[in-house]
């Protein structure tokens, strides 16, 4: 890809629409601005009305014109931005003409690859841009806005420059036998690895938990056949989205819906009834199910509490079980009849935390009611105040590298292998800095030399 060419592309989502905008960037994007709207000057980030005109001279639109002079724009090149009526054809004809002039069509995402090549923004911050934009809560996207600040980034930057102090300090005390080291040295280097090892953790562990936040919490409804889990899904969403009968077995593929509980979006699964079945399709929607409540934040187990306990519920539980990352609800449905299962029996099976709730779905309403409050303290659990959130798998990923060349890096220092260390710490950079920016060994001599008396 040449980096030195103007790209030009529509910026706001096709359609209907009050106003579209039209961005360009590059050396070139104020001549061909200047071109297609018979200016002779603009003043950078001043709104300017002005007509705009094809290549043939004839008037397509009138629009606003902003220029932003480089290094002061998002690519830190100069950008011009016009901002059209919406609809279909006039962004469209613009950038026609644009290309006319000699701008290129800008690929996915290239406006904000220029901003992070040119120093803009770092990794943290693309990453953060491309959340907000599918951001599924308003509390995320608190989150996302201070990390498309630098909140991040700042961090990574501060472990990232004790970690080079440590690796460059390794590096030279290399040519030295251990009886020269320091004994404080070594005392107060394996401090700085287990502060930041623990610190790593935390974030590590808080963000793990949270994921559901950014992404939208999944929630699976799972029991044997004719418990009532469809029931409750069409009692959760108000309206008969599921098949409901009497036949165990009824469900057998997983419906998938969505609500938003208090800003988030929670996506609802009802899967088949788990039992031991001949029936090869039953089968393969019970195998469907199981794979839900492996890829679910929240789990609805739900039991008939006019039945005595089943060995299917007991195996149930015992899958349940081995989730201990879930926010377990256990359900005991139709208590608008006789109540048979014993509940004491049925929480010496459970061995993960879990809420419990007795409901009928029969009375929808007050069903809805009190799930949907559960749901409420779920989502308050996963609050997040002024804790800092990684909000991307790859990031989590990142942390967790560091933390494990961390851990690795103390073991080895005890003994005083420096090389060693060396590399560990080396690994440990590498993985945290690939959340904002690579590493580069140059870092490491600044740091070395930095400290040598002026005129060495």
């Amino acid at each position: 890809m040449n980096e030195k060419r103007t790209i030009v592309a529509v910026s706001t989502p096709i359609g209907k629409g009050a106003m579209a905008i039209v961005r360009m960037s590059g050396e070139e994007a104020l001549r061909i601005t200047l071109e297609i709207s018979h200016k002779k000057e603009f003043s950078p980030r001043y709104a300017t009305l002005s007509s705009i005109y094809n290549s043939s001279n004839e008037l397509i639109d009138e629009a606003i014109i902003i220029y932003f002079k480089a290094p002061y724009s998002y690519t830190r090149e100069d950008v011009c931005e016009i901002q059209c009526h919406g609809g279909a054809m006039s962004a469209r004809m613009i950038v026609e003409t644009c290309l006319h002039k000699g701008a290129h069509l800008a690929l996915p995402g290239e406006f904000s690859k220029r901003a992070l090549l040119n120093g803009r923004i770092d990794f943290s911050q693309v990453n953060a841009i491309s959340k907000i934009i599918d951001a599924k809560s308003e509390k995320i996207l608190k989150v996302l806005a201070k990390q498309l600040k630098g909140e991040l980034g700042i961090f990574v930057d501060q472990c990232r420059e004790a970690l080079v102090r440590m690796l460059s300090y390794s590096e030279v005390m290399i040519d030295y036998s251990e009886e020269d080291i320091p004994s404080n040295i070594v005392a107060n280097t394996l401090n700085q690895i287990e502060e930041m090892q623990n610190r790593l953790k935390y974030i590590y562990e808080f963000s793990k938990m949270r994921q559901g936040m950014i992404e939208g919490y999944r929630l699976s409804i799972v029991g044997r056949p004719n418990v009532g889990k469809s029931s409750i899904l069409n009692a959760i969403l108000l309206y008969d989205r599921a098949i409901i009968s009497p036949i165990a077995g009824t469900t057998r593929d997983t419906i998938e819906e969505s609500i938003h509980v208090d800003g988030h979006t929670i996506r609802i699964v009802d899967t088949a009834g788990i039992r031991q079945t001949q029936d090869m399709i039953e089968s393969l929607g019970i195998q469907k199910s199981i794979n839900s409540i492996e890829e679910s934040d929240i789990v609805l187990v739900v039991f008939d509490a006019s039945e005595e306990i089943t060995q299917e519920d007991k195996e149930i539980l015992k899958l349940i079980n081995t989730y201990k990352d879930k926010h377990c609800v256990i359900i005991l449905n139709k208590s608008d009849l006789p109540a048979k299962m014993s509940f004491s029996v049925l929480e010496s099976l459970i061995t993960i935390p879990y809420q419990s709730i007795v409901i009928s779905t029969k009375d929808s309403q007050d069903c809805t009611l009190r799930l949907k409050n559960i749901f409420s303290s779920i989502i308050s659990e996963d609050e997040v105040g002024d804790e800092m959130l990684l909000t991307s798998v790859f990031q989590i990923e990142s942390f967790k590298k560091a933390i494990d060349a961390l851990q690795k890096a103390a073991c080895v220092f005890e003994n005083l292998e420096l090389e060693l260390f060396s590399y560990n710490i080396k690994d440990a950079i590498e993985a945290i800095s690939a959340v904002t920016r690579p590493y580069d060994i140059s870092e490491m001599f600044d740091k070395m030399f930095g400290e040598f008396c002026l005129g060495k």
